[in-house]
């Protein structure tokens, strides 16, 4: 075996842990509590000394340590933490790092948006908000004391894409520190810790479950800076469960197989859209057209299974579109084998302004994809024939 191994093997290998049987993958450990031989083995335990079981809601279980071992494996992470879901990784990190004011660039989830605008406040954590367009302020923020810089690359709905080296050499500069949600590249099409960033965060229920049915988030980063967001996570209880983690270890196994065909599925649709004159625009990032196409190449692996298309026409109309397709199911989240659509402005960013979607440029017209894992050209038909409520 090659002495650092390929992605696809980590993700299957990625663990020290064995069955003592010889299963391929570790049995779960559906129980709450571990016994100890002896006081002595206990308190090594509890106090750090040693690694071992003690509690599920600690973390501390053998399936969610074969689970967070490889996740780290497959990110070139020092350190892993599974969480019960990606909201629960943001509040954790936000928790602990957050406390000197947040920097949240560009568009974001909208769960993870009033998050940060309505619920921290209360806890006398502040966000300051800068488009794509805004960045020439981040140095005058970062300088007046915010200490944590959080964006997603490809964003949500409009895949804008972030220079992350460039980013977190600013941020570095004044001694705050990076997290990026990587959701929607995954880490087969980008790896930000190499690029310069301290965390990544997920919602592992999208391409890193991939199967519509398993709900969970992750932390990553060098073990300093993840360890301390441990104690959140035990005492907000938002560990994931035995089940889920176990369901999410299995997911992991195909990761790689999966977004590469992904990719190419999305690829090619992008490519029938654009040429579709009933499609205003097609957001992108493998287009040579799409604004970040550059910069995307320079720093993913691989440009991801969501697009975006701006259908010609009202919203009356792009609901009926979306209401027509028939392989693409009308629903809300994305990354699985099954293919998505979802309009944002009533799902992701229903609960923003419009005065807020439109300064964000989420318009009414926007219909989101998250291809899966069906045949292409199937895809491409269904869009093709929903499209046809444009000129009815």
């Amino acid at each position: 075996m090659t002495e650092t191994p390929g992605q696809s093997t980590r993700a299957i290998h990625g663990t020290t842990l064995k069955d003592a049987h010889g299963a391929p993958h570790l049995p779960i450990y559906n129980t709450t509590t571990f016994a100890f031989k002896n006081t002595a083995a206990l308190l090594d335990v509890v106090d750090g000394r040693k690694p071992g079981a003690l509690y599920t809601r600690y973390g501390l279980n053998p399936t969610t340590f074969a689970l967070e071992e490889t996740m780290a494996s497959i990110e070139g992470a020092e350190a892993a933490l599974a969480f019960c879901s990606g909201m629960a990784a943001e509040m954790a990190l936000f928790a602990q790092y957050g406390r000197d004011g947040v920097v949240c660039l560009g568009d974001a989830y909208g769960g993870t948006l009033e998050l940060l605008a309505d619920q921290l406040p209360l806890l006398g954590i502040d966000t300051t908000f800068l488009l794509g367009s805004e960045l020439e302020q981040l140095d005058a923020v970062l300088a007046a004391g915010a200490r944590l810089v959080f964006f997603e690359t490809p964003t949500n709905p409009a895949l804008e894409i972030f220079d992350v080296a460039a980013i977190s050499a600013i941020a570095h500069r004044h001694g705050a520190l990076v997290a990026i949600d990587n959701t929607f590249a995954s880490p087969v099409n980008q790896r930000p810790l190499e690029l310069g960033a301290d965390f990544t965060v997920y919602s592992a229920t999208k391409y890193l479950g991939g199967h519509s049915d398993v709900t969970a988030g992750f932390l990553l980063g060098n073990a300093e800076l993840v360890t301390p967001v441990w104690g959140w996570r035990k005492n907000l209880g938002t560990t994931i469960a035995p089940e889920p983690a176990a369901l999410l270890a299995r997911s992991l196994r195909t990761l790689t197989i999966r977004v590469n065909a992904q990719n190419a599925a999305a690829q090619a649709i992008a490519e029938a859209m654009e040429a579709d004159p009933r499609v205003k625009r097609v957001l992108y990032p493998g287009l040579a057209s799409f604004p970040g196409h550059k910069l995307a190449a320079a720093q993913m692996h691989g440009f991801g299974g969501i697009l975006t298309i701006d259908v010609d026409a009202d919203s009356e109309a792009t609901s009926r579109v979306a209401d027509r397709l028939s392989l693409f199911s009308l629903a809300p989240s994305l990354g699985g084998a099954e293919s998505l659509a979802t309009q944002p402005v009533t799902t992701t960013h229903h609960g923003l302004s419009p005065a807020e979607r439109e300064r964000r440029g989420i318009t009414d017209s926007m219909i989101r994809l998250s291809v899966g894992l069906e045949d292409t050209a199937d895809l491409i038909a269904d869009l093709t024939q929903a499209l046809d409520e444009v000129t009815r």
